[in-house]
């Protein structure tokens, strides 16, 4: 029987899966501050669903296509986005979700992509320019509470068309021309420029190298100017990339990706885009590579009672604990074992209760960070692992 993990995907344990529960309570709070409703939806769906009108792109190319008893064909979602045809329909727009969920894509894998992994999705169906600024000012309060340092891109894909029209692109070569402009920050100049030949694309090179000031004779860049506004309005800032096109084709308007200078890839992306005639804009954070970057340390504040040979006091005496909101359990067995155990989870308290310790109602507390031990009745051990 093969029992290891399935070329990328992994188990996830110890401080990581904490640091990871972290991230998630809270990202959910700051998308609960701006309104978002919590969602749940399959991760099993039918494939053409799943692909939509989408069915040339990278990522929908990549999904896992499945087949069920009744030989129908199903597909794991390979984002959440799409999801929102059927979760949007009849409802008060704008329509604000979040949605947190695994998403799946069978593809080559790195050490910071896998085919298993997390989004963790906010979008609003039935949203401008204004909207986006708002889920800007959400990316910026995100990462300040997680205390990494960003920064926003975006770029405009109704820009990115006026610049290919106004060098000749033909309509039909406009989105492939547009995935080898996203590859600028990735492939040499040399290998775009011979990448966009056959489009004869390849001046863009040259074009996309000109300062901010250049675009502006765009009209589409206006829509830039206008994000500009309103996230001054939230104390946001990004930096305008204009070979920013994301790699999805569903993208009309507004394109953001997010980046550090700890990892080469983007741990945050999104756009605007049409849900069921309505225009909408989201992001989605990736709950993986975040995780990796967060310098948050779990401060356990864990207890564990041994019995020796007093198991009902134990047991209440760990309902009292846990009643004040402390974790809590019990040991029945060998101290030895016990502290042993102690220390490989790193439990920052043990007490032990023995007969001595039931008579006196005094129990034997041991901190095994300092390593000092007291003598404490049930009031003050409950204080004292407060």
């Amino acid at each position: 029987m093969i029992t290891e993990n399935v070329k990328g995907f992994r188990d996830i344990e110890g401080e990581e899966a904490w640091k990871r529960a972290r991230i998630k309570e809270i990202l959910s709070k700051k998308f609960e501050l701006y309104g978002y409703e919590l969602v749940e939806a399959p991760i099993v769906e039918y494939e053409e669903f799943v692909k939509g009108n989408n069915e040339n792109d990278e990522a929908v190319s990549d999904i896992f296509k499945l087949k069920d008893r009744g030989d129908r064909k199903l597909a794991l979602r390979y984002e959440v986005t799409f999801q929102l045809k059927r979760l949007s329909q009849n409802k008060k727009l704008p329509y604000k979700r979040y949605q947190i969920g695994e998403v799946f894509r069978d593809e080559p894998i790195s050490p910071n992509r896998f085919r298993q992994f997390t989004q963790c999705d906010i979008d609003s169906v039935g949203a401008g320019i204004k909207s986006e600024a708002e889920t800007l000012a959400v990316v910026r309060d995100v990462f300040e509470e997680l205390g990494i340092k960003v920064t926003i891109y975006v770029n405009n894909r109704k820009l990115l068309n006026e610049i290919l029209e106004s060098c000749g692109v033909k309509d039909s070569d406009k989105e492939e021309v547009i995935r080898e402009i996203d590859k600028m920050d990735k492939l040499s100049e040399k290998e775009v420029m011979d990448n966009l030949k056959k489009y004869n694309a390849e001046k863009l090179v040259t074009i996309f190298k000109n300062k901010e000031e250049y675009f502006k004779k765009f009209s589409s860049y206006k829509e830039i100017e206008e994000l500009k506004k309103y996230c001054a309005y939230y104390g946001v800032k990004f930096v305008f990339q204009p070979t920013l096109a994301r790699g999805l084709s569903y993208y009309i308007g507004s394109v953001f990706e997010v980046k550090t200078d700890k990892i080469k890839e983007t741990i945050v992306g999104g756009g605007t885009y049409m849900i069921n005639g309505s225009q909408s804009t989201g992001l989605s954070f990736g709950l993986d590579r975040i995780t990796n970057l967060a310098n948050l340390k779990e401060q356990k504040r864990e207890c564990l009672i041994v019995s020796l040979d007093q198991d009902k006091v134990s047991i209440e005496l760990s309902k009292l604990i846990r009643k004040n909101n402390i974790p809590c359990s019990v040991m029945f067995g060998k101290p030895s074992k016990a502290l042993e155990y102690a220390n490989t989870k790193q439990i920052s308290s043990v007490v032990f209760i023995g007969e001595d310790e039931v008579k006196s109602k005094k129990y034997k507390l041991k901190d095994m960070i300092s390593g000092k031990e007291f003598k404490v009745n049930e009031k003050e051990l409950v204080k004292k692992l407060s």
